[in-house]
Parts: C-alpha cells; sequence; structure tokens
C-alpha cells in the first residue's frame, strides 16, 4: 500500500483518466484551500491555479506545459470552484494568453505547501542515498523512483527529469566500477577465461553447453533430480565458484546481473563488451551455486523428513500389532481362570505365566521405538549423509550437530563398518545413547548415523550449522549488516528503510494502533459480533446464511447468456488487443504470431506452475526454447506491474468494473489444511480453533485481474473468465 501512496509522485503528467478513487485520495481539496484560492485570485483563474496545487501535491513538481488535463479532475475543480466546466483543455490552452501568470500560479502553489528549493546541503544527503541505495538496485529507474519518493518526504520540489536521472547514474555507475574492481580481484584473468571457454562448451550428455544445463531448472523432489543437483554444484566447484567470496558485491546486485544472464540466450552473451560479460558470468555463476545449494540442503531436508516420517509410520503398525497381541494374551489368561476342568492351582499358575510374559515385557515410549526403527533403516540414512557429502559445512564448535558431522566424516573416510573401540564420540544426547553405546558396535554406528542426520536437521533451520555457499542456510553473521558497516552508513540505512533513529518512534504507533485495536474489539463484544470465552480467547459466532436474492442470480444469467462461451485464449487476445500489455511485457511489439504465442504461453506456465516444456506440449507448433525465453523476459523487473497496471487502468473504463467496486478492497481465496502443531507454519484456525496451515491459491483486487491474475491451474482460467 505504501507504494500505491507514490503513485503519482515524479510525474510531469497525468494520465488521460483519473478513477473517481484516485480522485478521492490524491487530489481531494479542503475547504481552507478553496478560501485560499478564492482570496488570492480572481474567479477565471482560479481553477487554473487549483490544478496547479492539486498536481503539485500530488506529484511534487511542476506539471509539463504541454500536457493534457483528464476531464474528470477539471470537472471536479469546477464544481468544487462553482466555475464554468472545462471539457477539454491543456496547460498551454489555460496560459496562453499570458506565460507568466503560469509562474506565478506555480510560485503561490509551492508557497502554500511549504515546498522548498533543493539546496546543495539536501542534494549531498540524496547523493549519499542513492550510492548507499545503489549497491542493491538492479537498474538506475529504481534510484530516480526512490530520489523522487526522498524529495516528496522531505517537502522539497523535485527538479527536472533529467537532473534526477544524471544522480541515479552517476551512482549506479560508481557501484559498477566498484563491482568491476571487487570481481578483478577475486577472479583472476586466467580463471576468468577457463570459467568462459567451460560455460560456452558442449555438455558431454545434456546436449547442450554448460551454460545452459546450468539454467535448467530443477525438476520435482526425487532421486535423480538431486543427483543432478548435486552435479551442477560439483561442476561450479571445480571452477573455482566456491572460493569467491564477493564480498564487495551485494546479493541483490549479484542477482540482477544473473538475472541478465538468465534472460539472454547463450549466443548472444558473447558479443557483450569483455568486462559486461565477465561481470555477468561471474555473478550468474555464484548465484547459481548459492541457488543449487539451497535447493540441494533443503531436498535433503525434505528426505530426512520422509524417513523420519515412515519410522514412525512403521511404528505405529507395529505397536497396534502389539496390542492386539496383548489382547490375545489377556483374553488367553481370562479362559485359564475360567476353566472349571482344570484344578484351581494349575489355572492360576498358568494364568501367573501368561500375565508375567504380558507384563513384564520392557515399556518402550513411541519416541524410543522411532528412533530404534530409524536406527535400522541404516542405507537410506547413509545414503541422506553421502548426498551431503559434497557440501562445506561451517558451524559452531559446540553445537553437537556439527561434531557429529565432522566425526561421521571421518567415520566414512576410513570405510568403518562399526564403531571403533578407541573412538571417543561427540555427545549425543540422553535420547540417544543407549542405542549409539550399544554392545553391537554395528547397531551402534547405524544409530549414530540416524542421530547425525537428525541434529544436522535442527541445526540447519536454527543457523548452527550452516554452508558459506548458499543463500538461506548462510551464517547469521554474513545475512545481518556488519557492525562497522551499520555504525558508519546507521542514518543511511534509516533514512533507507524510512525508519526512527530511536525505538520510542517506532513503538509509539504500534502502541496507539494495539489500543485502537483493542477498542474495536471491545465495541464489537458489545455488539455482540465477538466472544471472549471461559479460555480468554476470542470466539466467532457460526456464520450464517444470507437471504436468498434472487435478482444477483438473474443478473449473472443475463451476462453469461449475452458473453456466451468464451475460451482463455480469446479472452487473452481481446484484452491484449484492447490495453496492448503484450508490448509492455516483451519491452517492444510482437514480431511475429510465434513470438506472441511463446509470450501468452508463459504467462500460462507461471499462473498455472507448469514448466517450459508442459506448456509447449500444450500449443501445437511452439518450440520449447520460445516459451523459456518468454518466461525468462516475464521475471524482468517491473515489467509484469507495468502490464498489470496496464490491464487495471483499462478496467477502469468499464462502466461495470467501475460498479463492482473502486478498488480500494481485495479478496482472496484460502484452503484451510488440517495439520499438527509441531508443524512449523501450522496456526490455529480462527473458527474451528485446531491448528491447520493456510494456502493462499490466489488473491486479486475487485476490479483487476483479467489475464493477468496469479493463479494456480484452473483457477486462473475462472479468474479470467470473471
Amino acid at each position: 500500500m505504501s507504494t500505491y501512496v507514490y503513485r503519482f509522485v515524479g510525474l510531469e503528467a497525468l494520465p488521460g483518466r483519473l478513477t473517481d478513487f484516485d480522485l478521492q485520495q490524491f487530489f481531494q481539496l479542503g475547504s481552507h484551500d478553496v478560501e485560499a484560492i478564492r482570496l488570492r485570485f480572481r474567479s477565471d483563474r482560479q481553477v487554473a491555479a487549483m490544478v496547479q496545487l492539486l498536481f503539485l501535491r500530488a506529484c511534487g513538481r511542476p506539471m509539463d506545459r504541454f500536457s493534457v488535463l483528464p476531464r474528470s479532475l477539471l470537472r471536479y475543480v469546477a464544481e468544487t470552484l462553482e466555475a464554468s466546466p472545462l471539457t477539454i483543455a491543456s496547460l498551454r490552452s489555460l496560459y496562453a494568453r499570458r506565460r507568466p501568470t503560469l509562474y506565478e500560479h506555480q510560485q503561490w502553489a509551492r508557497d502554500y505547501l511549504g515546498l522548498r528549493e533543493l539546496d546543495p546541503a539536501a542534494e549531498a544527503d540524496l547523493v549519499a542515498l542513492l550510492a548507499l541505495q545503489a549497491a542493491d538496485a538492479a537498474h538506475p529507474d529504481e534510484l530516480v523512483t526512490s530520489a523522487c519518493r526522498w524529495l516528496y518526504d522531505h517537502r522539497i520540489l523535485i527538479p527536472g527529469q533529467r537532473r534526477v536521472q544524471d544522480w541515479a547514474r552517476d551512482a549506479f555507475a560508481a557501484i559498477e566500477a566498484g563491482v568491476r574492481s571487487a570481481i578483478a580481484s577475486e577472479v583472476s584473468p586466467a580463471t576468468m577465461r577457463r570459467c568462459r571457454e567451460s560455460a560456452h562448451s558442449q555438455h558431454p550428455t545434456a546436449g547442450c553447453s554448460h551454460l545452459e544445463w546450468i539454467k535448467t531448472p530443477s525438476g520435482h523432489h526425487g532421486p535423480t533430480t538431486l543427483t543432478e543437483i548435486l552435479e551442477k554444484i560439483s561442476y561450479l566447484k571445480s571452477l573455482g565458484v566456491h572460493e569467491w567470496s564477493l564480498a564487495g558485491v551485494s546479493l541483490p546486485k549479484q542477482h540482477a546481473y544473473a538475472q541478465q544472464v538468465q534472460a539472454r540466450r547463450p549466443a548472444k552473451n558473447r558479443e557483450l563488451e569483455e568486462n559486461r560479460q565477465a561481470i555477468e558470468l561471474v555473478c550468474f555463476l555464484r548465484v547459481s551455486l548459492l541457488d543449487l545449494t539451497d535447493i540441494a540442503v533443503q531436498q535433503n531436508l525434505r528426505r530426512s523428513q520422509d524417513l523420519f516420517r515412515e519410522a514412525t509410520q512403521k511404528v505405529r503398525t507395529t505397536r497396534a500389532r502389539t496390542d492386539s497381541v496383548a489382547r490375545d494374551q489377556a483374553r488367553l489368561a481370562r479362559e485359564v481362570l475360567r476353566d472349571a476342568a482344570r484344578p484351581f492351582k494349575a489355572r492360576c499358575l498358568e494364568a501367573d505365566r501368561l500375565l508375567t510374559t504380558l507384563l513384564d515385557a520392557p515399556h518402550k515410549t513411541f519416541v524410543s521405538e522411532v528412533r530404534k526403527t530409524l536406527s535400522t533403516d541404516h542405507r537410506r540414512v547413509r545414503a541422506f549423509l553421502g548426498a551431503l557429502q559434497s557440501l562445506e559445512f561451517g558451524g559452531h564448535a559446540t553445537d553437537p550437530a556439527f561434531e557429529q558431522l565432522a566425526a561421521w566424516r571421518q567415520l566414512r573416510a576410513t570405510n568403518a563398518t562399526e564403531l571403533p573401540g578407541d573412538l571417543e564420540l561427540p555427545d549425543v544426547g540422553a535420547a540417544w545413547h543407549d542405542l549409539v553405546h550399544d554392545v553391537d558396535l554395528r547397531a551402534g554406528l547405524h544409530a549414530f548415523a540416524a542421530c547425525t542426520m537428525m541434529s544436522l536437521r535442527k541445526s540447519l533451520r536454527n543457523g548452527r550449522v550452516w554452508v558459506d555457499h548458499s543463500m538461506s542456510f548462510r551464517s547469521q553473521e554474513q545475512m545481518l549488516i556488519s557492525p562497522a558497516e551499520w555504525a558508519q552508513d546507521r542514518n543511511a540505512y534509516l533514512a533507507l528503510l524510512g525508519m526512527p533513529a530511536t525505538a520510542e518512534g517506532l513503538l509509539d504507533p504500534l502502541l496507539h494502533n494495539l489500543s485502537a485495536g483493542v477498542a474495536a474489539v471491545g465495541e464489537a463484544c458489545e455488539k455482540g459480533s465477538v466472544e471472549i470465552g471461559a479460555d480468554g480467547m476470542l470466539h466467532l459466532p457460526p456464520v450464517t446464511a444470507l437471504p436468498d436474492d434472487g435478482e444477483p442470480r438473474r443478473v449473472r444469467e443475463l451476462i453469461y447468456k449475452k458473453i456466451g462461451n468464451v475460451q482463455l485464449p480469446d479472452v487473452l487476445l481481446e484484452i491484449d488487443a484492447l490495453c496492448n500489455y503484450s508490448e509492455t511485457l516483451l519491452g517492444h511489439r510482437a514480431g511475429s504470431v510465434a513470438e506472441l504465442l511463446a509470450l501468452y504461453a508463459a504467462m500460462l506456465a507461471h499462473g498455472t506452475d507448469i514448466d517450459a516444456k508442459g506448456i509447449a506440449a500444450m500449443v501445437p507448433g511452439l518450440d520449447t526454447a520460445w516459451v523459456s525465453v518468454a518466461m525468462r523476459a516475464l521475471e524482468t523487473h517491473g515489467r509484469l506491474r507495468r502490464a498489470n497496471e496496464r490491464v487495471v487502468e483499462f478496467q477502469g473504463r468499464v462502466p461495470l468494473a467501475a460498479h463492482w467496486g473502486d478498488g480500494a478492497k481485495g479478496s482472496a481465496v484460502m484452503m484451510s489444511l488440517e495439520a499438527t502443531r509441531h508443524l512449523w507454519s501450522a496456526r490455529t484456525d480462527p473458527r474451528r480453533r485446531t491448528y491447520a496451515a493456510g494456502i493462499y491459491t490466489h488473491g486479486f483486487c475487485r476490479n483487476s485481474g483479467v489475464g493477468l491474475s496469479q493463479g494456480r491451474g484452473l483457477e486462473s482460467d475462472q479468474m479470467a473468465s470473471e
């Protein structure tokens, strides 16, 4: 929502049409504004002065004198000032008779709004802020937007577009020079030449170059996919990518350069200037190693969870079978006691023997049996630990998982089949102690492997064990800002994030919101909307069905009858013809039918979670490579958002869509799946008061979403038809 607040900031001209919501939120006139205009200007100049005031208040800079004014804005201003309505007007026509009047109105609007000119001190602060943000920016346009917002927040008149762009380009170029020097210090020319030749060489089995092979996305969770991922990691490490720290290049910057390689054909990379090609290739290889390591670790953690779940299921089955045997044993003892044909003493002795066998069996807890079962599945546990052999883990010296992994790798290096008697094992905890220190040394080794697997899973999730060449499983020190950098640039970071300098400035609004929320809960309790139960929890009343109203149903049936059967491709084509969103997504007009079809297929692939190969198989005559290129083009920063804005702007011109709502509210479809409380993502369902995990299949505004809304499966088809 904060982005929407700055919707018009930095613009030099308004769009051709403003919605009622835009007028209410950004161009609303107060009684003080009308009074100030009437006191300062005569009636024939009040409309023009008011337009200058509204534009400067919403955009932060003067309006371009050649821009055309929206009709809705002119009508609103004329009605508010009780002046003659204007249907067609531009800034040039309003001030055609006397140019100095334009500057007089602009100067009055600046003074009235309290805007000041940009002085050298403020310019120095802005340049320093842009230099800090340029370290993470993917494009100079992001810096231009940030500069305009900073000036707007500090009530400084935004200068001309070219001047702001020069600041952004200078900051971006300075960071690029630093990136070039950082890469040159990390990667020698010989290593760079070897990486370039190897990346463009043919892969022996994939039938493509190594660069295209690395670009190929990973498949579903499975042993084959994990083997391929580990092979890619080994290839990247053979190039020495894991030794490149690239500490002088931020991760967002590396992602931005890597995205350029990902979205470009390999043959086009060779056409780039040599320094540019080196920067992008190094960042791409580095980011690919980080992402592949994350996928490998995540799939291994998922594999360990599968092994634990299977062991749990085996124990449940065994315990059910054991309970059945115990009941049979108890039933047999009862039959012996009731056998009147045998002597009483013999019956008691036989029943005592049966019950002794049943009751003297050692009691085992459920979790202890799970650990024992997991230890017997030693082949798959060893395979799990072996798959992590190519990953270089780091960790705290006192962390049990890190010590156990080091001991396990030492045993693996000696091809040990049982625990050596003279080996001092790290602490495995009381739960695993008896299993690991079993008399059977072979069983002890299997139990130690299972203990290492479960401990490693826990330590990876809490950050006590990490992988340096990873994105999500790095050490906490690498994820946080260094103390020296924070001490030097603390104020700049606070200004960049829009955060107060003290905790009180952050807590006061939260406390006010909390007080308002508590008051709202109290008011809702008085009205009976919610109830506070004996357990101190809020309870919502049961959902009751609304009375049936046949009119909406009849209207819906009439609309469907009027439209008829419409296929999703027809909707895509017609919406594209009306608002031309394909030009925004591609960055240019489609040059052929195949390019346009590939774009539509890429949209469906992203919206339905189908890969390029699967979506190409659904469209006759469409090649997988075209879809892959189009999918990467959609991932370019800002394109999808700008295309969505075009669709929303077009829908705002449709009277029926405007009748549905002003777009201020949104809706989402959520599925609540029951889950155990031990699941890390489980939350309490507000109605059933049970643990569940919510999955949002899609979310969209009421009057936006045709053609470009994100969804899954057939839901995207339903949303488009709606």
